[in-house]
């Protein structure tokens, strides 16, 4: 997502570099190149437009101060205005009443169905909530018995009723949830393929019985500008209060989350950036611009950390690593740790100038994971605290014992070097984060 349009504004950036300020002349064709980026990543047409006039409007003229490079500065102007188009804020849930009462509603085939199940999961592990999901897409072949799987993986119970009459069931869903005490109800609604009357009456009657406190749109955020049309659709009948957007882990040009905002005045609530039950985030616009721009998301990387590995165990770590006596042993512990946080690639793909390390497109083969544990685990406790004494005879029982060879052994305890004079450069403040 939004790999090819952060290589254009790249490009763009790199024609102001090393001028002493920004002219008319020095700007015209990296706003050429801004403006194509983003109508090829498929950004509404007149956002674009008025993109471009505020940021050329902003960057003309401006001194640029000593402390500040000409790049650096429009950087940032581009990064304020993209944050300014993906909404400014992060708009969170609406889910101080008990029960909150949670509405998904879209079209069909834009993984309403999944989206509710992961929204359930992250409102149970990140915000201590008991979720009752609540089965009405009584239309759709295996729907609710999908929904039914869902919620037995994640051990969040579904209401369900059968085939009865939606509202019906959404009234015996709420008195339940008062019953049982649940925290905060989603209902899973029926789609179609298109906006018709029947769908919307049916989803007006539920509104009506349930006053919802969010009204969700799943959105797939590969339909393109197409996207819009759906969702002034579904705000003249609803009164959406919120956009989901799926499939941002695909293929996606990513142009849609850059035009909701600014033609609908609907913000966007969650991305998801996953297949799997974890794979729902809630929308940070400044984060998305960094992300765009290439600056990464470290703050992906801890939310993902923190969920998985605990404090005490990161500040041991940590503290290893900046004494300098981090060893193979800590490295087990570190790699079996990182491998809890998913496929690595991910979160390789969050690191600032991923893109222009070359690390966006990187694939990590889950054996050569399997591989370098199983070296590791051939040595000697003595042999991992003190890496220095593995020599020839060592590396060949080592190589032997774990299946491998000795060029893999070598390789591995390279990149083992390679890693702590990395963290030296850290700890003694000589590497430097992008702007």
């Amino acid at each position: 997502m939004f790999e090819y349009m952060g290589d254009r504004l790249e490009k763009a950036i790199k024609n102001i570099r090393g001028m002493g300020r920004i002219t008319e002349e020095n700007i015209s064709e990296a706003m050429r190149e801004i403006r194509m980026a983003l109508l090829e990543a498929d950004v509404n047409y007149q956002v674009v437009k008025e993109f471009t006039l505020k940021v050329k409007e902003k960057a003309l003229g401006m001194n640029v101060e000593k402390s500040l490079k000409p790049d650096e500065l429009f950087i940032k102007l581009v990064k304020d205005e993209l944050v300014d188009l993906l909404g400014k804020e992060y708009v969170p849930l609406k889910i101080d009443k008990k029960p909150a009462v949670i509405l998904l509603v879209g079209l069909q085939g834009s993984g309403k169905t999944t989206t509710i199940a992961k929204l359930a999961n992250l409102l149970r592990k990140k915000m201590q909530k008991r979720p009752l999901m609540v089965a009405c897409d009584i239309y759709r072949p295996a729907a609710i018995e999908q929904l039914e799987e869902l919620g037995k993986s994640l051990n969040v119970p579904v209401f369900n009723k059968g085939t009865q009459s939606p509202v019906k069931t959404v009234s015996e869903a709420l008195v339940y949830a008062k019953e049982e005490n649940y925290d905060v109800v989603l209902i899973d609604t029926a789609g179609r393929l298109h906006i018709d009357k029947p769908l919307m009456d049916e989803l007006k009657n539920i509104v009506e019985k349930t006053n919802p406190d969010e009204i969700l749109l799943v959105i797939d955020a590969m339909m393109g500008q197409d996207a819009i049309n759906v969702i002034q659709g579904f705000n003249d009948a609803l009164a959406i209060t919120g956009c989901v957007l799926t499939k941002l882990d695909g293929n996606t040009k990513g142009g849609v989350a850059l035009s909701i905002r600014h033609l609908t005045n609907i913000p966007i609530k969650f991305v998801g950036d996953s297949e799997k039950l974890d794979g729902l985030k809630e929308f940070y616009p400044e984060r998305m611009a960094e992300r765009i721009l290439d600056m990464g998301d470290i703050m992906a990387i801890a939310e993902k950390v923190e969920g998985i590995i605990s404090t005490e165990e990161a500040t041991a770590q940590a503290k290893r690593m900046q004494s300098g006596k981090f060893d193979l042993e800590d490295f087990l512990q570190t790699f079996k740790q990182v491998k809890k946080l998913g496929p690595l690639e991910n979160i390789i793909r969050l690191l600032p100038q991923a893109r222009k390390m070359g690390l966006n497109n990187i694939q990590i083969d889950p054996k050569q994971m399997a591989h370098i544990e199983a070296i590791i685990l051939s040595m000697t406790p003595y042999e991992r605290r003190h890496p220095e004494v593995l020599k020839a005879s060592r590396k060949q029982r080592i190589a032997k014992g774990s299946g491998r060879n000795v060029e893999e052994v070598n390789r591995l305890l390279n990149q083992f070097e390679e890693m702590k004079k990395m963290m030296k450069m850290l700890k003694n403040g000589n590497f430097k984060m992008p702007f």
